[in-house]
């Protein structure tokens, strides 16, 4: 294929994906379910930091999620007690555990009292053409208070190699615009230019069969080599593209 069938073809792929009927069998839907701005950008958070393994799955103990902060996230948030973080215990999802939940619970209150938001957070740390150095103080900031070693893994950083393929997924949902009904475009002091592919064994192995990424390795500088040849297809929007890429992988076994 030539660039500009690639682009045609990758074009076609977005817009058959970029749908709100992509939202049935996906996480995103969620988020979904809420309203106020910071409902749904805890909501997104927590769901994205699951979301790995069978789909279903995530959904399911996403939904349990939810509810187990009162389907009231930000209000839990902000209000929650030690009685109220004991009941989020019993809650597990693949490594991730009750201890984990309540922490992250009581990350984000800080991050909400002291930071300005989540949103403020990754605003005021991006770069001029990235969002990866934003991911990496994120982390520095999330674990700033008193924590369990084995937490800080549900957190990834760029800077230490990683691919960070939840947290880049959900910058895509808070940023690009909703258009579609699909993303949310919440968050409105960031340039989509600068994000990111959620780069997983599915988006991997279709950007390799299609001569987008020769690097082997999901990681950090697999990243970047996709990033910037979406970004040739797209300059404006480039991760747009991780609708063809996994729909291509997961739905049609590309």
């Amino acid at each position: 294929m030539t660039k500009a069938e690639l682009k045609d073809f990758l074009d076609a792929k977005v817009w058959e994906y970029n749908h709100p009927k992509f939202l049935e069998d996906d996480p995103l839907q969620v988020p979904h379910r809420f309203i106020q701005k910071e409902d749904i950008e805890i909501s997104a958070f927590l769901t994205a930091t699951i979301a790995w393994g069978n789909r279903k799955s995530i959904i399911k103990n996403a939904s349990r999620l939810m509810e187990l902060l009162d389907n009231a996230p930000y209000d839990f948030v902000r209000h929650h007690t030690e009685d109220d973080l004991g009941k989020l215990a019993p809650f597990v999802h693949r490594t991730f555990n009750g201890s984990d939940l309540g922490y992250f619970v009581t990350s984000l209150k800080n991050i909400y009292t002291n930071h300005g938001g989540l949103e403020d957070v990754f605003t005021q740390h991006q770069t001029a053409d990235s969002m990866q150095g934003a991911i990496s103080h994120f982390k520095e900031v999330f674990f700033e208070l008193v924590h369990e070693p084995r937490t800080t893994k549900h957190i990834s950083d760029p800077n230490k190699g990683s691919a960070a393929k939840r947290i880049n997924m959900f910058l895509r949902w808070m940023v690009r615009d909703n258009s579609t009904g699909v993303d949310f475009g919440l968050w409105k002091g960031i340039d989509p230019a600068k994000l990111s592919c959620p780069l997983d064994v599915h988006s991997g192995n279709v950007a390799r069969k299609l001569k987008l990424l020769k690097r082997k390795q999901n990681d950090a500088k697999a990243l970047q080599e996709l990033d910037k040849s979406l970004r040739k297809l797209d300059a404006t929007d480039p991760v747009k593209y991780d609708f063809a890429l996994f729909g291509l992988g997961v739905f049609e076994k590309f």
